[in-house]
């Protein structure tokens, strides 16, 4: 591996925590950004002549903070706050504040509830925490947003903007305006484990990296809040979907469908911290969306077999989700869960309905359930042609490699 891929690599998967690090000593996420990126180029000048570094992560990061250090130092108003870090920064290991009541001792939640602040619009927060804490280009965060690059670029910059001109502080809050950016935070968090769980583009259907920072994410913030029902419910939503990333791909790399998948590959581990984080949500009647839908994966981790799914309780819960939070994905997903219990024509009706949401006009998941059930009601041809448009929308490789598989009926 050459030093620049090797580079790309490591600071793919050290960029959140060095970029958390350096704004708690400059106390702005724009600037830690932009400290984190002469970091990195520094390493492109120096890793060729001198050789890849024993800790490569702790070799930008020491880099950043440098940088971050010499910053402060130039700034005569950041006397005193040279004077707080002036002992960090001597030693080899970064040693953060003490915790106070109820805080969180880790940069990176820290830095997702900065990008998290109310101050910034929903989209602003979700693009720019996904640029910072989950390392994706602004062409990925675009496609999870359905949205052009050009929108997210401009979104991301506004928002870095706005952080600073508010004087935002690097912190996780408290009381109650804790509880106003929890929902946020949360969506955040779950944007990034999926687009780990199933990436929007690119060779490989999994990102493992992205979910398990969006993992300890999720446990983080349940253990820093264990009242909150929604807080366990996505941790146990993510725990229960990842106990199945190593059966869903076969020894090719190839995606392996939900029917097909080896369940005795499933992680019992993470299946039981998702059950028990989802006992630590609440009974069942006052469950929120992500509460739900981990009580959803909870059913396919419980059968024995895809045969012994019990699809109607599935069924019900979506219904229930797409009550509490409407959504044309949702609906989508409980015709699946429909088809199962009352069969292929009365899901096939609920899918046509569907079928002019603006939000599902470039998912390619619409005409790859379509094509699903055309194909289960013998409607060859018809079925063909959905599992193509499938392939044609998605810009994922391995899924559309599996979609035209499909479409070869």
């Amino acid at each position: 591996m050459t030093v620049e891929s090797t580079l790309e690599t490591v600071f793919r998967m050290e960029s959140a925590r060095i970029i958390a690090t350096v704004a708690r000593i400059v106390r702005d996420v724009g600037i830690a950004e932009e400290l984190a990126q002469d970091a990195l180029v520094s390493a492109l000048e120096q890793w060729p002549r001198s050789g890849i570094p024993d800790r490569p992560g702790a070799w930008l990061t020491a880099a950043a903070k440098h940088r971050a250090v010499d910053l402060v130092r130039r700034r005569e108003t950041y006397a005193r706050k040279l004077a707080e870090v002036g002992r960090t920064l001597t030693e080899e290991s970064y040693d953060p504040e003490p915790s106070g009541p109820g805080d969180i001792d880790d940069d990176v939640l820290r830095l997702v509830f900065t990008t998290c602040h109310p101050v910034l619009s929903a989209d602003a927060r979700a693009a720019l925490t996904l640029r910072l804490v989950g390392g994706l280009r602004t062409d990925e965060i675009a496609r999870a947003f359905l949205v052009p690059e050009a929108t997210v670029a401009a979104r991301i910059t506004r928002a870095k903007r706005t952080l600073a001109k508010a004087g935002v502080e690097f912190e996780v809050p408290y009381g109650e305006d804790r509880a106003a950016r929890l929902g946020s935070v949360l969506e955040v968090v779950y944007l990034i484990f999926n687009e780990g769980y199933a990436a929007t583009a690119g060779d490989d259907l999994l990102r493992p990296g992205l979910c398990e920072d969006a993992l300890r994410l999720a446990r983080g913030l349940a253990a820093l809040m264990p009242g909150e029902s929604e807080a366990h419910g996505l941790a146990a939503l993510l725990e229960l979907q990842a106990s199945r990333t190593a059966a869903r791909t076969g020894p090719d790399g190839k995606p392996v469908l939900l029917a097909d998948q080896n369940r005795s590959r499933w992680n019992r581990l993470l299946m039981r911290r998702g059950y028990a984080a989802l006992a630590r949500a609440g009974d069942g009647r006052s469950y929120g969306p992500y509460a739900l839908q981990a009580a959803i994966a909870a059913c396919h981790a419980r059968a024995a077999s895809y045969e012994d799914t019990d699809w109607a309780t599935i069924a019900a819960l979506y219904g229930r989700l797409g009550t509490l939070a409407p959504s044309p994905v949702v609906e989508l997903n409980r015709a699946v869960a429909v088809s199962m219990t009352e069969g292929p024509e009365t899901a096939l009706r609920i899918v046509d309905a569907l079928a002019a949401e603006p939000a599902l006009s470039r998912y390619h998941l619409l005409p790859s359930v379509r094509g699903d059930l055309l194909s289960r009601l013998g409607r060859t041809e018809e079925a063909r042609a959905e599992f193509e448009r499938a392939a044609a929308l998605t810009r994922n490789e391995s899924e559309r490699a599996l979609l035209l598989e499909r479409a070869q009926l």
